[in-house]
C-alpha cells in the first residue's frame, strides 16, 4: 500500500474517504484505575477527571483537564493543560514534550504509562478539497471538511479552536452558508474588541433609559440573528460576570434586554470560536465548565499553517484569484513558493494573505520575518517553557515594531494578527508603540 504522509495524518492513496494516523494507549499503573488501559480513537488523547475526557480518573489530585497527547506525524506530544499540580515524565516537571515508547506519566498521584500500538486509526476524509470559504487538498484539511459538513449539516452549538489567522471566522460563515439556515442573517460579535461594559447590551440589546445614555431601545445580537447564526468570536475573552448570562441564554434558548424584565424567546444557531485553550482556563477558573461544554457540544480545531504547508500552491492560488491576480505573476514562481514553503507562518492564513499584498504591491518578494519555532525538550519545566516563550515573543516583535517604526496597526497587518490582540502583547512585553 502506498502511504502519504500529510501533517497528523497519513493519507492511504487506496482509500480516499479515510486517513490513518497513528494509534497509542496509555496504561494506569497505580492509582484507583489501575490496570485500565484506554486506547486512542483520534490523534488526541485527553485526561483528567471530567467525565467527557478520553482517559478519566478518579483522583482529587487531578484537575479536571489535566493534559493531553497528541500525534504530530510519528512523534507524540504531551502538554500540561494548567493543571494545579503539574504533568511529569519520567519524574521530571513538563508543560510539553516529546514522548518514547514505555515513558512513565505522573498526573496528581496517578502513574501512567505511553504505549504505542501497532494497529492504525482511521480518521474520516471529505471527498471535496473546498468547503465554503476555506480550501485544502491535505489530509488534514480534507479531515477537517468532513467535520464542517458534519457541523453544516445539523443545528449544534459549534466551537471552533485554533491559533489566530487559522480561518476560524471563515469556517463559521462557510457553516452558516451551508446550513438550514443559511437565509437568515450571520451575526458576528468580537468578544475580544468590545469593552465588558458594553458586550452585554451588544448581546442582549436595551431597553431606552437602561442606562446613562440608553436614549432608545436597541436590538442585540441575539435578536438580530433569529432564524440565523450567531457567531461569538474570541469567546475566551468573554468575563467572568457575563459568562452565567451567556449560559441561561443558550440552556434556555431566551435573553432579557438590560432594563427589562421579560425574558423573550430566540431561534438562533450558535458558533463559537477562540484562540485560547478553554480547558486550561476552566482549570484556572477563568472559564466556567458548564459553559464550555455548552459551546464544545461540537469542538473542531483549525490546522495552524505550518502543518499542511502541501497546501501552500492551492492557498496562494485561492487567495490571488479573490484578489483577481493571475498566479503567472513572479508570486507563482518555483522560487517564491519555496521560499513560502520555508516559513514557519505564526500568523498562519491572515499572515500569507497579507504578505501576498505586500509583495504584489512592490512587485517583488518582500523578506519573511524570521519566526522558527523551538523543538520541546523532555527536560522542559514550566518556568524555562514561559521564559522561553517570554524570550521568543518579545525579540520577534521588537523586531516587527521596528521593521513598522512602531506602528501597530502596521505591525498587526504584517503579522497578520488581530490588532487588539497584538496591543495586548505589546504592552504585556512593555514594547513602545505608536498606535
Amino acid at each position: 500500500m502506498s502511504d502519504r504522509q500529510t501533517g497528523t495524518l497519513t493519507l492511504s492513496l487506496e482509500d480516499r474517504e479515510h486517513a490513518l494516523f497513528d494509534q497509542f494507549q496509555v496504561r494506569v499503573l497505580s492509582g484507583n484505575a489501575q490496570g485500565k488501559v484506554v486506547r486512542s480513537t483520534r490523534p488526541r488523547m485527553e485526561i483528567g477527571t471530567h467525565e467527557s475526557v478520553d482517559l478519566v480518573l478518579d483522583d482529587p489530585s487531578v484537575s479536571r483537564f489535566h493534559c493531553e497527547i497528541t500525534m504530530v506525524g510519528e512523534r507524540a506530544v504531551l502538554r500540561d493543560l494548567g493543571s494545579t499540580n503539574g504533568t511529569f515524565v519520567d519524574q521530571v516537571s513538563v508543560s510539553k514534550a516529546f514522548l518514547h515508547e514505555g515513558a512513565r506519566l505522573s498526573v496528581g498521584r496517578t502513574q501512567l504509562q505511553f504505549e504505542r500500538a501497532s494497529e492504525k486509526g482511521k480518521a474520516p476524509l471529505s471527498r471535496n478539497d473546498r468547503f465554503g470559504l476555506l480550501v485544502g487538498q491535505s489530509a488534514v484539511m480534507r479531515n477537517l471538511f468532513a467535520k464542517l459538513e458534519k457541523a453544516a449539516a445539523c443545528d449544534t452549538t459549534v466551537l471552533l479552536t485554533g491559533e489566530t489567522g487559522t480561518g476560524k471566522d471563515a469556517a463559521a460563515e462557510s457553516i452558516h452558508q451551508r446550513s438550514s439556515r443559511s437565509q437568515g442573517a450571520f451575526v458576528i460579535v468580537d468578544c475580544g474588541a468590545i469593552a465588558a461594559t458594553l458586550l452585554e447590551s451588544e448581546l442582549f440589546g436595551h431597553e431606552k433609559g437602561a442606562f446613562t445614555g440608553a436614549d432608545e431601545r436597541r436590538i442585540g445580537a441575539f435578536e438580530a440573528a433569529r432564524d440565523g447564526t450567531l457567531f461569538l468570536d474570541e469567546v475566551g475573552e468573554l468575563g467572568l460576570e457575563l459568562q452565567p448570562k451567556l449560559l441561561r441564554a443558550i440552556e434556555r434558548r431566551e435573553i432579557k434586554r438590560l432594563g427589562s424584565n421579560k425574558y423573550q424567546p430566540v431561534d438562533v444557531r450558535l458558533i463559537a470560536a477562540t484562540n485560547r485553550n478553554l480547558r486550561s482556563e476552566v482549570n484556572a477558573r477563568n472559564f466556567r465548565s458548564d459553559l464550555y461544554y455548552r459551546l464544545a457540544v461540537l469542538e473542531i480545531e483549525m490546522p495552524p499553517l505550518r502543518d499542511r504547508r502541501e497546501d501552500l500552491p492551492i492557498l496562494v492560488e485561492h487567495l490571488l484569484a479573490a484578489r483577481a491576480v493571475s498566479s503567472d505573476s513572479f508570486v507563482g514562481s518555483e522560487e517564491f513558493m519555496a521560499n513560502l514553503v520555508r516559513h514557519n507562518w505564526p500568523g498562519n492564513v491572515r499572515e500569507l494573505g497579507n504578505y501576498l499584498e505586500r509583495s504584489l504591491a512592490s512587485s517583488e518578494s518582500e523578506p519573511l520575518l524570521a519566526a522558527q519555532s523551538a523543538e520541546p525538550q523532555a527536560s522542559t519545566t514550566p518556568a524555562d517553557w514561559r521564559a522561553a516563550r517570554k524570550s521568543f515573543e518579545r525579540s520577534y516583535f521588537s523586531a516587527l515594531l521596528e521593521r513598522t517604526g512602531g506602528n501597530v496597526t502596521a505591525a498587526a497587518r504584517a503579522a497578520g494578527l488581530d490588532r487588539v490582540y497584538l496591543h495586548r502583547l505589546l504592552k504585556r512585553h512593555r514594547l513602545p508603540e505608536r498606535g
